[in-house]
This record gives structure tokens, C-alpha cells and sequence, in this order.
């Protein structure tokens, strides 16, 4: 008989938490995992899968605007905001369920409730005041929206958790932020028909992504109505008869119905009971661990957001799985982090994957940059204005193509593709030597001759 209750147990069923419950399971661990919401964590809940959603139902009011290039009379249309929210919950319980029934089929014990490291080896669950043990123990609690709880009047803000759930569309929002998460919101409200303002206290949007991508994502969302204002941040929030009346630093007064908080995410690491057994976190508050996800405490193991490494689902997944792998499998399995494949799903939306040009300057002597800005062919009908861009980084040295970044229809699925390309060490020459297919936006990545750019050292 063992001397633990659980061979491994998991607090948190995230997308990384739910991987490593399920494969430890088939590799005949006794598992089981806590969570004290819902399983399936912040994307599939509360993030990337409603979220995206939200940004399908907001596109329809540009395709109905485009289609009358093509010959269609688009007749009344009406947008319901509960008929959406509605749809939206009922594919999330749906999601919620596939996950519990995919854990109990690998007989993995679902807990509903918030769990906390008591001691070493041993774990309080706290909504069933009982304690259980364990030989291993995976942190795997994701992140949490940042929300600056100081500024007054913060108590008129939402964060991207209540978003999902409001009760009525507002007529008029301000998206607080200037990264992915603002950004995809700000298009989602637009596209829903709302008066829609970014606030964003850097001098550009989307910071970290390459500046040529961000300038041309300011310049298209400006042109779908969105107003973005950057060098700027709120002082205070007033509640009046006529709204939300947000006063920023530089002296502005705008005017809303909400105000979307969305500026970051944090790990969540409060009140978890780390501190009990030592467990070491950095200055952001999240765990450190090595590359095996091991933390300082050699039970305790750490994988997804709450690490703060490279904060996506499928990164979550595959740290959990690879922990699995070391832990029960015999198989020592490190991640590599270099050139993941990342989309964001503003309007228009965005692929990337490598380095920006800011990042290749920094590690390479010589380069060329390859770069094409258009109209996609169905904007021409359409009589749409709205550019698309592709950008090649080259390290003219070794011909590698070091960096692609894409925005534009449909950029998302090419990232993806583009990602083994970048991974497998593909060189321009390769790229050049690909046939092109027409007629598609993505043939402009394989007919690119000349550098745009020529940077030399």
C-alpha cells in the first residue's frame, strides 16, 4: 500500500494541469486534480475559445458590408447580444463536460474544489475541509487578469472575466491596455457596433510583436472606427447620468457605459500555501522552475501561466506533458521555446512566428528584410480599403529565414504552417523554391525577390 493517497496531484485544471492529470493517469499513476471553478481552465472558459467566438459573431458586420461589392443585396439585419451569449454558454458547458468525462475516462478524480499546499507532501482541500497526500504535486493555477484596485473608481471596471458575461450590449466602451487582449476586445466590440476606444499608456499598441505589424494594426483598426489613443492613462472613474466618465492623466474626459481593465495577466500564485514548504516564486510572483518544470521543492512541480515562461495553451499542454513524460515515463523531456507560432485574433488578425526585426538587429549582423503591404484580392469588389502585410526576416549570412510576420485574412492558419517551416531551418532559397498558389494572399510569402530592406553591419 502506498504511503500517499495520490501518486500525483494537480491543483488546477487548465489546459497544462488536465494534460498531465490525464497522461500521468495512463501511465498508471493514481491521479487527481483540483479546481475550484470549472475544469478546463481560462482559455476554454473564460478566454481563448468564448473569446474567439465573440470575434467570429463581430466579423458578420463586415461581410455584410462587403458583400454588396459582390453583387448581394444584404436586407434588415439586427444583432441580439443574449442570442450570442446564450450560443457562447451552451458551447462552453459543452467543452466543460468533453474535458470531466475525458478525466474520468482515464479515471482521474476530479475534486470541485480550491486546494492548498499544507505541508510537504500534503494538500488542504478547502471547500471539503479535509487533507489529502501526495508524492508529487503540480501547480498548475494559470494566471489571473491584472486590475489596478487603487485607482479610484476602479470599482466600475471589468476585467476579461466579467466581459464574457455581460448582461446587455453596451452602446459606448474604453478598452484599458494596448495588448492582445484589449486589442481582440476593442475589435470584438467594433464589430458588435459599439463606440469603441482603446486607452493605452505606451507610445504603440501590441508591444513585443514587430513595429511594422503594430504600426499597420493601429493605422487598420483606426479605419474600422475603433479611436486609439496612446501616451495615456486613467487617473479616475466617475459614475454619472450619463455613464462612466473616465479622466486620464494628459486631461482627456471620455464617456462610456464600460470600462474593460485588460492590462495583463499575472500568475496566480495567492494563497496557494507555497510559502509553507518554500517554494521559491520571482519578482512577478510566479514559480520558478528549471527546464524539467521542477521547482526548488523537489515534490513540487510547476507548468503553464503560473511559471510566466511563454504564456499560451499550447505551451501549457506540452509542459504538462512533458513533466508527465520525465515524471512516469522514464523519458526525460525538455521544451523548446524557441519559434512558436503565435496568433491574435484583432481585425484584421495576426500570424507570427520567429523573430521581430528589433530582436533579429539584436542577434544578427547582417539581414534582409522582405516586405509586402496590399489589398487582398477581395477587398478590391468589395470596395474595402483595408491592407494586408507580410514580412520575411532573413539572416543574409546563412539565408535562414529568422522571423514571418503576417497581418491579415486568415493569418492565424498560416502561422501555423509557417511555424514548421521557420522550425525546420528553412532558408529564403527554400522559400523561393516553393511553387506558388494562386491565386491567394499567402503566395506573396514565396514571391518575394528583393529586399525591401538591407541592413549590414
Amino acid at each position: 500500500m502506498s504511503e500517499f493517497d495520490y501518486d500525483l496531484f494537480v491543483i488546477g485544471a487548465g489546459s497544462g494541469g488536465v494534460r498531465a492529470a490525464r497522461m500521468a493517469a495512463t501511465y498508471g499513476a493514481k491521479v487527481a486534480i483540483a479546481e475550484e471553478y470549472r475544469v478546463g481552465g481560462t482559455c476554454v472558459i473564460r478566454g481563448c475559445v468564448p473569446k474567439k467566438l465573440m470575434v467570429y459573431a463581430s466579423k458578420f458586420a463586415h461581410d455584410f458590408k462587403d458583400a454588396t461589392g459582390f453583387g448581394w443585396t444584404v436586407g434588415e439585419t439586427n444583432f441580439d447580444w443574449n442570442t450570442l451569449i446564450e450560443r457562447k454558454d451552451k458551447e462552453i458547458d459543452r467543452l466543460n463536460g468533453l474535458y470531466m468525462q475525458n478525466l474520468e475516462r482515464h479515471k482521474v478524480e476530479i475534486i470541485h474544489s480550491r486546494a492548498e499546499i499544507e505541508a510537504p507532501h500534503r494538500v488542504r482541500l478547502v471547500g471539503e475541509n479535509r487533507h489529502v497526500s501526495a508524492r508529487h504535486i503540480l501547480i498548475a493555477t494559470g494566471g489571473r487578469p491584472n486590475f489596478a484596485a487603487d485607482l479610484p473608481g476602479a470599482e466600475h471596471m471589468i476585467t476579461s472575466n466579467e466581459v464574457f458575461h455581460l448582461e446587455e450590449k453596451p452602446e459606448r466602451v474604453v478598452v484599458v491596455g494596448g495588448g492582445y487582449i484589449a486589442l481582440e476586445f476593442a475589435g470584438i466590440f467594433n464589430g458588435l457596433g459599439v463606440d469603441t476606444t482603446v486607452l493605452y499608456r505606451g507610445e504603440e499598441i501590441l508591444r513585443g510583436f514587430d513595429d511594422d505589424i503594430r504600426a499597420t494594426l493601429h493605422e487598420e483598426m483606426e479605419k474600422q472606427g475603433v479611436k486609439v489613443i496612446c501616451g495615456d492613462l486613467i487617473e479616475a472613474i466617475d459614475k454619472g447620468s450619463e455613464g462612466l466618465s473616465i479622466r486620464t492623466k494628459e486631461g482627456r474626459v471620455l464617456v462610456a457605459d464600460q470600462v474593460l481593465s485588460a492590462i495583463g495577466r499575472s500568475p496566480y500564485t495567492e494563497g496557494l500555501g507555497l510559502d509553507r514548504v518554500g517554494v521559491e516564486l520571482d519578482k512577478t510572483g510566479a514559480i520558478k522552475v528549471d527546464e524539467y518544470s521542477r521547482t526548488n521543492v523537489d515534490h513540487v512541480f510547476a507548468v503553464g501561466d503560473v511559471t510566466n515562461r511563454v504564456n499560451l495553451t499550447p505551451v501549457a499542454i506540452r509542459e504538462g506533458a512533458a513533466l508527465v513524460e520525465t515524471l512516469y515515463n522514464n523519458n526525460p523531456t525538455k521544451i523548446d521555446y524557441k519559434d512558436i507560432p503565435t496568433a491574435v485574433f484583432t481585425q484584421p488578425e495576426i500570424g507570427t512566428v520567429g523573430l521581430t526585426q528589433v530582436q533579429a538587429e539584436q542577434s544578427y549582423d547582417n539581414l534582409d528584410i522582405y516586405m509586402a503591404k496590399f489589398r487582398p484580392m477581395k477587398n478590391t469588389l468589395a470596395g474595402n480599403d483595408e491592407k494586408m502585410l507580410m514580412k520575411i526576416i532573413v539572416d543574409a549570412d546563412s539565408d535562414r529565414v529568422v522571423g514571418c510576420h503576417i497581418l491579415g485574412p486568415d493569418s492565424g492558419e498560416m502561422s501555423q504552417l509557417l511555424g514548421i517551416a521557420v522550425k525546420m531551418g528553412a532558408t529564403k532559397a527554400d522559400f523561393d523554391a516553393t511553387m506558388a498558389v494562386h491565386p491567394t494572399a499567402a503566395e506573396e510569402l514565396v514571391t518575394m525577390k528583393e529586399p525591401s530592406t538591407r541592413i549590414r553591419k
